[in-house]
């Protein structure tokens, strides 16, 4: 357990605290900041509002990315784009937690997604989900799609 004071008041919280509070939960889409947490990206209020049960206008930003910092979480921003002449994947330059969209895909195998550059806009289990949060962000998505269960179901050899 990690002891904080946020707002003016004290929490004791912990990484699994977290995970648990956004089970049930899809993240909002990301403005700028962002962390991660069970491999999808939040925004780090919405995140800490659910976690404490505070009013997201009783804290900023910032100080909800140092928070869960603190707990051990990876935050970043938005709009990081590489240097021109890297080719995809992880290499040294890019903020952590970067990966490519193959990559970025794997926690969301057999749900569905909607996908904006190589960015996961969102991930349920159901088409309708997917479109009902794209609707209620006012987001477009590039494509949605189901992620296969494995390589075989994706190149059509293996069962459906």
């Amino acid at each position: 357990m990690t002891a904080m004071t946020i707002a003016g008041q004290a929490f004791d919280l912990d990484p699994g605290q977290v995970e648990r509070a956004l089970r049930d939960e899809l993240p909002e889409p990301i403005v700028e900041h962002f962390v991660v947490v069970v491999s999808r990206r939040w925004p780090p209020k919405q995140v800490l509002a659910a976690v404490t049960g505070l009013d997201r206008a009783d804290f900023t930003t910032h100080q909800a990315r140092r928070a869960l910092t603190r707990l051990g979480f990876t935050a970043g921003r938005s709009g990081w784009h590489k240097p021109p002449g890297q080719g995809a994947g992880a290499s040294e330059g890019e903020p952590p937690g970067a990966a490519p969209l193959a990559e970025a895909l794997r926690p969301f195998i057999g749900q569905w997604v909607a996908v904006r550059g190589d960015e996961v806009l969102v991930a349920a289990g159901s088409p309708k989900d997917v479109v009902a949060w794209l609707a209620r962000h006012q987001q477009q998505a590039q494509s949605v799609f189901r992620v296969p269960e494995s390589d075989e179901v994706a190149d059509g050899a293996g069962p459906q």
